[in-house]
């Protein structure tokens, strides 16, 4: 357990993960861990202290009011961990109304999402936590291919994930969404491509974002969940899955990214603005790596 400060409430069950945008909110950690877990990609969760949990209320209230006192400059607040849209409206609006109360400053709260924990939220009870106060969520689709989907054990399924985000859409909360990069391995690269697009095109996403897969822990999960059928790809294969998923995608206006810590090749633009522009990138790397600017292997932590 991690204490900001011995004179205040606010605690953290470490290691604690935000999104890069989110480097200068107030983190309010309201539950622990990731009600799932079990994505085959993923170790953020799997330490045994992160075993899922909903922090008590009175201690999340505790904490927004001593914020209110003590921090009254806030303009973003983060409700970590990866699951706190796995809470009830009910609670999700105490939260909300309380951070409206005790921090008039803040402009913008924002959550990692699962869509699976939208099913039963309606589109008038997002419209409800929009209207308290939550603008942006961050949802980790991973692919548009409902075979590698369940190949990774995502939870849920291309249909399901377009669904979420239209809800959101609808309600006026804007959508952050990640895609993984070779996360459907060499035999199953075009698919994920052209589907994860496909979704793209299907929700029109304000952010889009593109990660690349790792293996912290090998690939047994991974060739589980494949049925032996994962190959590992390289990093020239991975650009032109990368190159196949731009080419497809018809976006009306998407911030676009790919300038994570795992990402060899970083793109920066708005989608379909600044489309071609990207792909001529994407060429370069694949023709002409040495003159790409690419990220050296050995200052990536993948």
């Amino acid at each position: 357990m991690l204490y900001v400060h011995e004179d205040c409430p606010i605690t953290y069950i470490e290691p604690l993960f935000r999104p890069p945008s989110e480097a200068e909110s107030l983190i309010f950690q309201v539950t622990n861990g990731c009600s799932w877990n079990k994505c085959t990609y993923c170790d953020m969760y799997t330490q045994p202290q992160k075993k899922f949990s909903v922090k008590p209320e009175e201690d999340v209230m505790r904490e927004i009011e001593w914020a209110g006192r003590h921090l009254p400059w806030v303009r973003r607040v983060f409700l970590a961990d990866g699951d706190a849209m796995s809470l009830s409206v009910r609670r999700l609006l105490k939260i909300l109304d309380a951070i409206r109360t005790h921090l008039p400053n803040v402009e913008r709260v924002s959550s990692y999402c699962s869509s699976f924990n939208l099913r039963n939220k309606s589109v008038e009870d997002l419209r409800q936590l929009r209207e308290a106060g939550l603008k942006l969520v961050y949802m980790g689709v991973e692919s548009g291919d409902d075979f590698v989907l369940k190949s990774i054990n995502k939870g849920d399924t291309h249909d399901g994930a377009v669904r979420a985000l239209n809800n959101l859409a609808e309600a006026g909360i804007q959508r952050s969404i990640m895609i993984i990069n070779g996360v459907g391995g060499k035999n199953f690269s075009e698919q994920h491509a052209l589907e994860s697009a496909r979704l793209a095109n299907e929700t029109q996403p304000e952010f889009l974002s593109v990660l690349v897969i790792n293996h912290p822990h090998g690939l047994e999960r991974f060739q589980a969940g494949y049925n032996g059928q994962y190959v590992l790809m390289s990093q020239h294969e991975r650009h032109q899955e990368l190159r196949i998923f731009v080419e497809a995608l018809e976006l009306e206006n998407t911030v676009f990214r790919s300038n994570h810590a795992s990402n060899q090749l970083v793109l920066k633009g708005v989608l379909n603005r600044d489309k071609e522009k990207l792909l001529a990138q994407i060429d370069l790397a694949l023709k002409a790596p040495e003159k790409a600017n690419l990220r050296p292997v050995w200052i990536r932590p993948f």
